[in-house]
């Protein structure tokens, strides 16, 4: 894998972990019981973004890993026989 395709596994895996793990754990206004003037009451109250960007990262760089090692420990030759 080069460069570009390991770039690319790394953009594509952090959304798909990302925007899944957005809602998690968040509490809506109105489930906390303070809802703040002039904003909707399911509206979050706190979405701890910093936590959830560095959980995206941490588990794209993860999926990143285990494709790489997947095509460099050679788990698919089954598939199609390697170039010569």
């Amino acid at each position: 894998m080069g460069i570009f395709e390991a770039i690319l596994v790394f953009s594509i895996s952090w959304w798909l972990v990302f925007l899944p793990i957005l809602s998690a754990g968040t509490r809506s206004q109105h489930e906390a019981g303070a809802i703040a003037p002039g904003t909707d009451p399911a509206a979050p109250e706190k979405i701890k973004f910093r936590t959830k960007l560095l959980a995206a990262t941490g588990g794209a760089a993860l999926i990143t890993f285990l494709v790489w090692a997947t095509l460099k420990l050679g788990f698919l030759n089954f598939i199609a026989a390697p170039p010569q």
